[in-house]
């Protein structure tokens, strides 16, 4: 159930990107902190974005979406001011509340700009928030999240506008092309702990029954895995999947990359890059399908679940599972124990 609440502003939290050649090791010095991630791999991630001069695109995405969200929210009657900030760089999310407590902001509804269940993807996101409410300057106020919506009619229209416009384009040629949906692969104890996969697989049920895609036509695989070769994460890595394809006989694919909301490095470097490269390899048609970004029904959809908490207005949801819960467990999306590290007691929700 929902409870309707006054709030003072809305805070847009997105994972944040570097803007200039000069940002990318200090932004993934930030991204990888705490982890064990070897020297060579963040060099090597680092060319994915001096490939793009070391611009990240999802900055001057979230601005985007802020200003059509403003604009949504007015129509609506909405008039709250919106705020942005970051977990990985500028504008730093704790610097981001500094300035809204400055302003007046004492109770603040945030959107991340992530529609999955996962510690990353979600929890993480949480207890960067907690973490950053824990100064004293801060006291008294409060920041609540807006839940995930994997399953909410208004994300599966755009997704099957999308993908449908991807399948047409690419059976031009003649051929029937298969569907694959990608998604960032995460480690399989970050998996276990999660509804992700099976967020992921509804979002693509749902979008492929709408499409009257068969069982046989579409596949959700994974994509941008990192850490330790020898760790297990989800799989079939997308590049894999399209050999595998190939090898079958089949010579058009559509990629829609279901759980990513914009174009950012990941669709980018490993979509349009390096899986496209392998299909032009193999003489393969490719068509990569859009994401969300700024589609009217999208920012509709943003509106709307703003609308459940600020007015009590309908809890959206279609296919097999409710609506998502708006106040997550405390024992929801835990952190993945790497190998020899005991679990944590008593981690904030």
């Amino acid at each position: 159930m929902t409870t309707t609440c006054a709030y003072d502003a809305i805070l847009v939290l997105s994972f944040g990107g570097p803007e200039k050649r000069e940002d990318v090791i200090p932004f993934l010095e930030n991204v990888l902190r705490g982890k064990p991630v070897p020297r060579e791999r963040l060099l090597e991630v680092a060319e994915h974005y001096y490939h793009y001069d070391g611009v990240s695109p999802i900055n001057q995405q979230c601005r985007e979406l802020i200003t059509a969200l403003q604009q949504e929210l007015s129509a609506a009657g909405i008039q709250l001011p919106i705020y942005w900030g970051n977990r990985n760089w500028h504008p730093l999310l704790p610097e981001t509340l500094q300035q809204m407590h400055r302003d007046g902001v004492r109770k603040v509804l945030t959107y991340v700009t992530s529609g999955f269940s996962c510690y990353s993807g979600c929890r993480q996101y949480r207890e960067n928030i907690l973490a950053a409410l824990q100064d004293p300057a801060l006291a008294g106020m409060e920041v609540h999240k807006i839940r995930v919506f994997y399953n909410h009619p208004d994300f599966i229209d755009v997704l099957s506008e999308s993908v449908g416009a991807a399948v047409h384009q690419a059976a031009a040629g003649g051929q029937v092309p298969a569907v694959a949906f990608t998604a960032h692969s995460i480690p399989m104890g970050m998996a276990n702990t999660s509804d992700y996969q099976r967020q992921l697989g509804e979002s693509c049920r749902l979008t492929a029954e709408r499409l009257s895609l068969g069982a046989d036509q579409y596949r959700l695989v994974y994509q941008s895995r990192s850490g330790r070769p020898e760790d297990p994460w989800l799989e079939p890595d997308i590049l894999d999947y399209i050999r595998e394809l190939h090898a079958a006989g089949v010579r058009s694919v559509v990629i829609s990359p279901v759980g990513f909301l914009s174009d950012h490095m990941e669709v980018l470097y490993d979509l349009d890059d390096a899986a496209r490269h392998l299909c032009d390899e193999l003489g393969m048609t490719m068509v990569r399908a859009a994401t969300p970004g700024t589609h009217p029904q999208f920012i509709q959809m943003i509106r709307k679940l703003i609308e459940e908490r600020l007015r009590g207005a309908e809890r959206e949801c279609i296919g097999l599972y409710p609506a998502n819960h708006d106040v997550c467990p405390t024992d929801c999306c835990p952190a993945p124990q790497r190998p020899g590290r005991p679990a944590a007691a008593g981690r904030p929700a």
